[in-house]
């Protein structure tokens, strides 16, 4: 039989990884006082975007730039819509986040004359590949407490507030009560909604991390938080076979983008739009294009390098993407010799580099009192990265201490009621000889999601007969959720991350019903509805009803946070429950 643990704290933090391990550094640092806990499913050392290394800072302020430039290029890219005081509040952080980290040893590359090296117009290059090790190592030290592979399930409420959290151990199967009097959510994404460019036994080769099931996204959902933009999907341009960032490339070794013919089309086709220097979603949408009209297969053209360089790149790789270089050296690739070919991933749900999370004010606080967001599941504020995820990770947390300082706010009393309503709905299905296993359920799921919400097969085009299908048969699989059961704690965490994928679909489907327009062709493409329209330049918003599981759907102007927005439209999707 299974134990219960009662843990009660100042700032619980869900998730370990950038966003997460910055905030309770913050925290302890800035109040030795408070009791910090991350709550981290897999391990704070190696956990979340980050494991695998980067080989750049993708957003940094460099000479000649401004923050004021950098909000002009996030509004270019992001073709219209962003939360510029978001935008704002992050960038102007930059700096002093990155001279925190190189202070805490990350190697990061210099020039001649000892500045930063640029990469391109808003990059620095780095060796990164300990930056995780080395930021999980003064987490320890600042004396923040954690709990390594235990799997956050829901939020805690009480009248409207967030509480605390609630979930299980990953290797002693125990059940966890968190009270806290502050929560700040920083579980990253959504990845695995839909069917991924590899089958089988690699299909987690792709380029968000596959251990960013939505979960962050998922609990807010379920207690009634306001989500925004997760129409705004993320669909990176990446190396085929190994899905390897193509910035690298272009960014740091000068590579364009050629089709079949060795023509650069972005220059060719798209000089209106910046060639090159397009809207992100633009340079996935055009060789898209080349494709579907017959002038594919789509490549980086590295054969401009000279051995050197080729050395340079592999070493680039190496801080981020080992598998690319061993990849080249098995199959007898030179990059020299022959262009590097390039394929779009499937859609993930991205707050740093598309705008899909919470609705949150400049606090990074959400609609729901006592709960904060940082990170990749927080919306508004695009190509944030990794800097960014620190910029909010500071926020959320200087945003909190504040507020206990002021508050001296107490613990909430949790009914005995609730607490064992939580254990059931965790722990009932382990042991359970359910007839569908999680991996099928998540495999039905992605293909639904793949053939009628806009993923690989229909190069992410979408109507909305197709997107009613969707609907219909995501909110099938919801209702069969009691049939699922898992025969170790292992499969318990897979039957969670499935429970939570569906929930975040729905709301994904609701939110590209909704947007009656094209936005972001290849991110977001309506057959239906081909063109930009300025009207449409705004949030889509949603909020479910925890009694009913019924979306709202909220349209926001640009200039307002949510409660000052006098009278938002509403639309209503999705069937009670």
């Amino acid at each position: 039989m299974s134990q219960t643990h009662f843990i009660d704290t100042d700032i619980a933090i869900i998730g370990g990884g950038t966003a997460g391990c910055y905030a309770a550094l913050t925290a302890r640092r800035q109040a030795p006082e408070l009791d910090v806990l991350i709550l981290e499913k897999a391990h704070i050392d190696r956990s979340g975007c980050l494991a695998g290394g980067m080989n750049a800072i993708n957003a940094y302020i460099n000479p000649g730039e401004t923050v004021d430039t950098f909000v002009d290029y996030v509004r270019f890219d992001a073709m219209g819509v962003l939360r510029e005081d978001l935008v704002r509040t992050q960038a102007a952080l930059f700096a002093e986040v990155v001279r925190d980290l190189e202070q805490m040893g990350l190697p990061i590359v210099k020039d001649g004359n000892g500045q930063y090296a640029p990469r391109g117009r808003w990059n620095i290059k780095i060796h990164g590949e300990s930056l995780k090790p080395l930021l999980a190592g003064k987490v320890r030290e600042s004396g923040a407490s954690v709990l390594n592979r235990v799997v956050v399930t829901n939020l805690l409420m009480d009248g409207g507030r967030v509480a605390g959290v609630v979930g299980f151990g990953l290797r002693d199967g125990d059940f966890y009560v968190v009270r806290s009097k502050k929560t700040i959510v920083a579980t990253g994404g959504a990845s695995g909604l839909y069917r991924p460019n590899n089958e089988g036994a690699a299909r987690h080769k792709m380029w968000y991390s596959p251990f960013n099931t939505g979960a962050g996204y998922a609990i807010g959902i379920r207690a009634g938080a306001e989500m925004t933009s997760f129409e705004h999907r993320f669909i990176a341009l990446r190396t085929k076979e190994t899905i390897a960032p193509t910035g690298t490339l272009a960014l740091g070794f000068g590579s364009p983008q050629v089709n079949a013919l060795g023509e650069e089309f972005m220059k060719l086709r798209w000089s209106h739009m910046g060639g090159e220097g397009a809207p992100t979603p633009i340079r996935l949408y055009a060789p898209m294009q080349e494709i579907a009209e017959g002038r594919g297969p789509c490549y980086m053209d590295t054969r401009h390098l000279s051995p050197e360089r080729v050395r340079s790149l592999k070493e680039a790789y190496l801080d981020m993407y080992p598998n690319t270089v061993l990849y080249w050296g098995a199959n007898g690739i030179d990059p020299a010799r022959e262009p590097i070919e390039i394929c779009g991933t499937e859609p993930y749900l991205v707050g740093g580099h598309c705008q899909a999370g919470y609705w949150v004010d400049v606090d990074r606080r959400t609609s729901l009192p006592n709960l904060l967001a940082a990170g990749d599941v927080a919306g508004g504020a695009p190509y944030k990265f990794v800097s960014g995820c620190f910029a909010e990770g500071r926020i959320a947390a200087e945003t909190s201490i504040r507020e206990i300082r002021g508050e001296q706010p107490e613990l909430s009393v949790i009914p005995e009621e609730v607490v064992a309503s939580e254990r059931g709905r965790t722990l009932d299905p382990l042991d359970f000889p359910g007839p569908v296993t999680p991996e099928e359920m998540e495999e039905r799921l992605q293909k639904v999601m793949d053939e009628y919400a806009g993923g690989i097969r229909t190069q992410y085009a979408m109507n909305e007969a197709a997107l009613r299908v969707a609907e219909r048969k995501v909110e099938v699989m919801r209702s069969e959720l009691p049939v699922l059961g898992a025969s170790d704690l292992h499969g318990l965490m897979n039957l969670h991350e499935v429970v939570d994928r569906i929930d975040v679909a729905r709301v994904l489907i609701a939110h590209l019903i909704a947007r009656r327009e094209t936005r972001w062709p290849g991110f977001q493409t309506r057959l239906d509805f081909p063109e930009t329209r300025e009207e449409w330049r705004l949030f889509v918003n949603s909020v479910m009803d925890p009694s009913t599981g019924e979306i709202r759907i909220v349209l926001r102007p640009l200039d307002s946070f949510s409660e000052t927005a006098e009278h938002p439209e509403e639309v209503s999707f999705g069937h009670s429950h």
